[in-house]
């Protein structure tokens, strides 16, 4: 594991063409701290880690471990979704409808309808 994180700063550093002593003053460090960092000497602590990790702008994991974060794609339900190419993106199908779907989105119906029919049966007798 130390290697590994010697590698990718040492690596990080260079493709960014800073030298040692740059990186240093930017994390307020010695020159001789990332020196020994870059040989696998020494371990910065989680602070300075942290510190690193934002001025190379990736994440711990890959920092540390070396190992590209994978960035997750989205699973498309079929069943759902379906590829619209004029817009050029996923839109969610139109739904059956069924009893309960249309009981639940028009259940406030009951109350002026029972109104009308009270009304109506009282005006009838």
């Amino acid at each position: 594991m130390v290697m590994k994180f010697a590698d990718q700063v040492k690596q990080l550093r260079t493709e960014r063409g800073w030298s040692q002593d740059e990186l240093a003053a930017k994390v307020f460090v010695s020159r001789q701290a990332v020196s020994k960092w870059e040989n696998g000497d020494g371990n910065p602590d989680l602070e300075t880690v942290v510190k690193l990790a934002n001025l190379f702008g990736v994440s711990l994991d890959e920092l540390v471990l070396a190992t590209p974060v994978k960035t997750a794609t989205p699973q498309i339900d079929e069943r759902l979704y379906t590829y619209d190419p004029i817009k050029g993106e996923y839109v969610r199908r139109p739904q059956e409808w069924n009893f309960w779907r249309f009981a639940s989105a028009y259940w406030w119906l009951v109350f002026p309808l029972g109104g009308f029919i009270t009304w109506m049966v009282n005006k009838v007798w």
